[in-house]
């Protein structure tokens, strides 16, 4: 895609109306931060069950552990993905069904498999021998996914070099799982912000080929966890949910057959969190490398460091709203703040923003509700970790003129709106 093609919108597309109000509201408000409204969140997962309405919804934690996103999706009746110990304590302390849990970390110490179970945790997913170990000992009667891999062709966001054995090597552990009386199931993740309808397809016929060999053997499988993978609005466009729905349904007809037993699981994060966040940065500098250049560098007060680590590689690409009547667009180079020569967003991808930009002018990056705040570090170079607002027209409430939470408080913003500040 050409620099020519890239033209960054100056109205932001996408801002919700609580957001708008939020940042109307609250101008005074230190940049960076996130605001994310759980009403979508709340859309996006009716809007999956809508479409795939087999699927039991594990939500992937790691893309947004707020208490109030993982309290929205539970009040909604959706399980949960969860990566750690921490994520296990942090969904049991909401009040959660440790049914409603699996340990989807191929990773895992024994220790934390031991505690899992005892909480009440009954799933687990593997793809080591030794990994498959660790679970026959300390959790009996569970139930193992064995993880496959797959190509990772067409996501954004690979996941198929550190996750996942071959069809052949899985066949052997859920062979081992089954002898040891554990139930089994097969999974795989296609790569995240996957733009491919049919990599589903391909991995399910890897899945299928194996289910049926174990059932021919006189076991059953007790599922098949599609992972997570479906996209959401970044920059370049991807098919609506809709679709997805109906080409996993019609993977799932194929590889496993209609008479299918089994469950059928997905773990999204990005789809039902990503669309819901918006960061709110400011210009801090803009510079020409070297002088003279026709490309722009433009440092924001965000960037690898603060929340933006999917733009490593320029994998993840979003879509940026810039102040109206600044001219028109021409060539930028986006990097961060930190003294950090790693902390350079965006200079291949072809941006464009208005020529007039100025310091101190607020950007907005869209569709940034997933491993953002999740990712920010904890203070490197003295930054403070990015904060979040929560927005949600369904709970209004009168408070303070402004909302400038620290790490570590809560506040409410005005505006009939319900907005405070993620705890640290």
């Amino acid at each position: 895609m050409s620099a020519a093609q890239v033209r960054e919108r100056h109205d932001p597309a996408g801002l919700t109306p609580a957001a708008r109000r939020f940042l109307a509201a609250n101008p005074e408000v230190q940049t960076p931060f996130l605001v994310l409204d759980l009403d979508v969140v709340e859309a996006r997962y009716r809007q999956l069950t809508g479409a795939m309405p087999r699927a039991r919804v594990l939500y992937a934690v790691k893309a947004n552990p707020a208490r109030e996103v993982l309290q929205r999706l539970a009040d909604l009746g959706s399980s949960f993905d969860v990566a750690s110990p921490g994520e296990i304590d942090r969904c049991l302390k909401l009040g959660i069904d440790p049914a409603r849990l699996a340990f989807g970390n191929t990773v895992k110490k024994e220790r934390d498999i031991a505690c899992a179970s005892s909480c009440g945790v009954g799933i687990f997913t593997v793809d080591a021998e030794a990994e498959l170990d660790k679970v026959i000992r300390q959790a009996p009667g569970s139930t193992v996914y064995v993880r496959i891999s797959t190509d990772g062709a067409g996501a954004d966001w690979p996941l198929s070099r550190k996750f996942g054995c071959s069809p052949g090597d899985a066949l052997g552990l859920l062979r081992k799982a089954a002898h040891a009386g554990l139930s089994f199931g097969v999974s795989f993740h296609v790569g995240s912000q996957q733009r491919d309808l049919t990599a589903w397809d391909r991995a399910l016929a890897d899945a299928g080929a194996l289910v049926r060999t174990l059932s021919q053997e006189g076991y059953q499988a007790a599922g098949v966890n599609l992972g997570g993978g479906l996209p959401c609005a970044y920059r370049e466009p991807v098919a609506g949910i809709c679709a997805y729905g109906q080409a996993i349904h019609r993977a799932l007809a194929r590889h496993l057959g209609q008479d299918f037993a089994g469950e059928v699981l997905t773990e999204p994060g990005r789809y039902l969190v990503g669309d819901a966040g918006m960061i709110q940065t400011e210009v801090v500098l803009i510079s020409r490398r070297p002088a003279g250049d026709q490309t722009r560098w433009v440092y924001l007060d965000i960037g690898m460091f603060n929340g933006l680590t999917e733009t490593l590689d320029e994998a993840i690409r979003y879509r940026i709203g810039a102040p109206p009547g600044r001219g028109a667009p021409g060539p930028v180079v986006l990097a961060g703040p930190s003294c950090d020569s790693a902390d350079v967003l965006y200079e291949k991808s072809g941006y464009q923003l208005p020529v007039g930009l100025r310091i101190g002018d607020r950007l907005q990056l869209m569709s940034a509700g997933a491993y953002t705040a999740s990712y920010s570090t904890v203070w490197f170079n003295g930054f403070e970790p990015l904060r979040t607002f929560f927005v949600s027209a369904a709970d209004p409430v009168a408070g303070m003129r402004s909302a400038q939470p620290q790490p570590g408080t809560r506040a409410t913003a005005p505006d009939r709106q319900h907005a405070h500040a993620l705890e640290r």
